[in-house]
């Protein structure tokens, strides 16, 4: 199991310079992966708090970090144009030299995203055009032409170079709330799942096992395939102590069920100080023995 940080785009980490120092931070403390979430606004802070662009702030991780996996978890690729998020994620994907994933969801309305500003709302819609970005992107990557004639998008003898250092694709995450059907029977298609956090807790594995089933059952593929999951999340105000046994031998469990990645979310109310002490903890040692 690899073992991940999640942040917002905004709050504590709306600074792009300290974004980068937490990046910097996490990469020589052992993290495998630093992830950002995908806003363009948030009703969370006041009007004038500070909100990055996560693929710009990714292009700056990526040039001040040697070994992290990063990514956005999630973009709502329903209210990008693909093309254009296929060049920016295969210029990303040289310059980490193929360390980006590309996590992909239907996106919400919950912070105005689409409404505020005079876009459709609606999952089918989202769902649909969703499935198509995808299928443009990765037609895309490939750097042969393109021709695609969609109900959304349509494309005539387009080609891109150059192609991804990572092959065959830059890896796909899709995100989805379980037990939902439609999500994972997209997920299948692609590289990995994202099931979005319940505010009851972690999944437990005897759900992550129905899960990963479900999923195996539309599955054409004998390629590898994530299932990233949130776990433990710091609260801010706390300094947390090293991982309990409880919660290592939870990770044990989950990891046995399948799970292939593991997130830890940093909040976006905590302090530098506190964000620094989480990061510098280092990732969960799952096989460390106790004592």
């Amino acid at each position: 199991m690899k073992h991940g940080l999640t942040a917002p785009n905004f709050g504590t980490f709306g600074d792009i310079t300290r974004l980068v120092e937490f990046t910097r931070e996490a990469d020589a403390a052992g993290w495998d992966g630093f992830f950002l979430w995908d806003h363009l606004q948030t009703i969370d802070l006041p009007p004038d708090g500070p909100v990055i662009d996560p693929w710009i702030a990714m292009a700056a991780i990526a040039s001040q970090t040697e070994r992290l996996r990063l990514g956005a978890m999630v973009t709502p690729l329903s209210r990008r144009r693909p093309w254009k998020v296929a060049r920016e994620t295969v210029t990303l994907d040289h310059l980490s030299n193929g360390r980006l994933i590309v996590g992909a969801g239907i996106g919400g309305d919950y912070y105005r995203e689409f409404s505020g500003f005079g876009e459709p709302v609606g999952d089918r819609l989202h769902a649909a055009k969703l499935d198509e970005a995808l299928e443009i992107l990765d037609r895309l990557w490939t750097g042969e032409s393109v021709t695609f004639d969609g109900e959304h998008y349509h494309l005539e003898n387009i080609t891109f170079n150059p192609t991804p250092v990572q092959q065959p694709r830059i890896p796909i995450w899709l995100a989805g709330i379980w037990p939902g059907t439609k999500p994972f029977q997209r997920a299948a298609k692609w590289d990995g799942i994202f099931p979005l956090y319940r505010p009851d807790g972690v999944f437990p594995p005897e759900e992550i096992r129905a899960m990963v089933d479900y999923i195996r059952r539309f599955r054409t593929s004998e390629a590898p395939f994530d299932v990233v999951i949130s776990t433990k999340s710091h609260e801010p105000g706390k300094t947390d102590p090293l991982p309990s046994d409880e919660y290592l031998s939870e990770l044990a469990a989950l990891e046995d069920a399948g799970v292939t990645w593991s997130m830890q979310g940093l909040h976006l109310a905590a302090s530098i100080d506190e964000v620094l002490a989480v990061i510098r903890q280092g990732p969960p040692q799952v096989d460390r023995p106790r004592g």
